[in-house]
């Protein structure tokens, strides 16, 4: 059985104090073992519900939107503005709970999230009014990214260093799992003979919520993140939690573990002010937070310039029947999963700045040769998903370090935040108009303005990969501790700010 936390009866107060501690690089020199599984399980899995809930929507708009569905709502409705409020529910929950995740811990936060996502999603399948189905998509992106925010700060605070590139990388690409089931289940719950109109659709939110309730159970067992807790007055606790990992990993292993190279000096504290998070992220470490922001909004653009009209591009340019569509998506999506899969160990050998900025650079280039190939009439719908692959089997290896990157790259007591925040922007700079513009450009028949949608994607993703090229951060195989000094590290001053090339915690 995994290590558990105390019982909330025999937990102490937290207390605060100076301590010295070995736990973050006990943690990292710990070797790959089944506790590491059971977090990659307990956490990871949750973006593959979320990838099949998008991909869901996507899918069965056409669907949703005849007569005889239960809701009297557009196509264009679907894809422009429930999606709009999806990106914008997630967005606001990112903030909300990426805040309470700083305050509160990562355990308490990544087990609500869930929960309000189990919620949303099973009251948009009895959705009986566009109201009601736009409220709760709203709400069921509010969970997903405080889950973002959650998951993606205690999986980077529990993975070893040597791992936690491409273990970042193939959870967040795990997405596309979630897309390819979503795109072939739609494909049943789409045919009438077996499900009514008003009924298969449902039954695909209705599916989302077994599984989640699953991953619930799984995430029982994942432990608070010990680098929280010792930062927080809960040193003891995160001592106990690592000898009890440790203890397990060397009966698995046979061997005994070396030692841990180095301690850490903390001032503990309760909680971070909202004040001096932003005055560390933006003060102390602007070219991070200039790098981060075009990572998450260049990754925006080009996504929604391609999944959010595949479909009616292929319905409106090469006459794939509604029905038909799911098994094209199946086909892109198993590209975007294969890219973190096949790349993400070449995040932590080759490195963090050649890796990111080639993913970015590459898929934007391959984005504007299929726009130019479909502005001349050189595709089929054959073709098409195939460009589309290739493209997106290297943008979504980029897309995945995005959120890698900000989960690293700022100090420990700022890191659920940091996610939050440039998940927020970025995503709202891309996620929420992005769909209400690339909606009407790829739905107007017109084959000038989809190559338009494909071009601003594509540019902005290159953007971004020139941005990586001169201030993405080394971080392969390097303690968080030592990319980012924790703001309660003895002797870290507000006044040190980043130094551009330096190997240091504020390089």
């Amino acid at each position: 059985m995994p290590p558990q936390p105390s019982s909330p009866d025999s937990v102490p107060a937290a207390s605060t104090g100076t301590v010295t501690t070995a736990v973050p690089a006990r943690l990292d020199r710990l070797p790959w073992s089944r506790w590491h599984w059971m977090i990659v399980i307990g956490l990871g899995t949750v973006w593959i519900l979320d990838g099949l809930e998008v991909t869901i929507v996507g899918n069965v708009a056409g669907r949703i939107a005849e007569d005889g569905s239960g809701l009297d709502i557009s196509s264009a409705q679907i894809t422009g503005l429930a999606a709009a409020l999806y990106v914008a529910g997630a967005c606001s929950g990112a903030l909300f709970f990426g805040w309470l995740t700083d305050r509160h811990g990562r355990k308490k936060l990544f087990m609500l999230t869930l929960v309000v996502y189990l919620m949303a999603t099973a009251l948009t399948a009895v959705s009986f009014e566009s109201w009601w189905f736009f409220l709760f998509r709203f709400l069921t992106g509010f969970g997903i990214g405080g889950e973002y925010a959650a998951i993606n700060s205690a999986i980077d605070e529990l993975i070893p260093s040597q791992y936690r590139g491409r273990v970042d990388l193939i959870i967040n690409g795990s997405y596309w799992l979630g897309a390819i089931g979503g795109s072939l289940l739609s494909i049943v719950m789409l045919d009438t003979d077996i499900f009514p109109k008003d009924l298969g659709w449902r039954l695909s939110f209705a599916l989302g919520v077994v599984l989640g309730l699953v991953i619930l159970l799984v995430r029982r067992h994942v432990p608070e993140s010990p680098r929280w807790q010792f930062i927080h007055g809960r040193g003891d606790e995160a001592e106990e939690l690592v000898s009890t990992v440790e203890r397990e990993i060397e009966q698995e292993k046979g061997q005994r573990l070396p030692r841990p190279a180095g301690e850490i000096t903390i001032h503990q504290r309760k909680s971070i002010g909202f004040g001096l998070i932003a005055k560390t992220v933006f003060g102390k470490y602007p070219r991070r937070a200039v790098l981060g922001l075009s990572l998450f909004i260049g990754q925006a653009f080009l996504y929604n310039a391609i999944t959010f009209g595949f479909g009616t591009i292929l319905i409106t340019f090469f006459d794939v029947p509604t029905g038909r569509t799911g098994y094209y998506f199946a086909v892109i999506a198993a590209g975007n999963f294969l890219g973190p899969l096949l790349l993400g160990k070449l995040f932590d050998t080759v490195g963090r700045r050649i890796m990111i900025s080639g993913t970015y650079l590459l898929s934007g280039v391959l984005l504007f040769v299929t726009a130019w190939l479909f502005d001349r009439g050189s595709l089929t719908a054959n073709t098409m998903t195939a460009c589309w692959c290739v493209v997106l089997f290297f943008a979504s290896a980029g897309a995945s370090s995005a959120y890698l990157t900000v989960s690293e790259i700022f100090p420990m007591e700022t890191r659920a935040m940091a996610i939050a925040f440039f998940y927020a922007l970025g995503t709202a700079a891309g996620g929420i108009s992005g769909p209400l513009l690339f909606a009407d450009l790829t739905e107007s028949g017109v084959v000038g303005d989809t190559v338009l949608a494909f071009q601003i994607g594509a540019g902005l993703m290159c953007a971004a990969g020139l941005v990586a090229a001169f201030l993405a951060v080394k971080a392969e195989r390097r303690s968080l501790e030592d990319i980012a000094e924790p703001l309660s590290a003895a002797g870290a001053g507000p006044g040190t700010r980043e130094t551009p090339g330096a190997g240091t915690a504020t390089a």
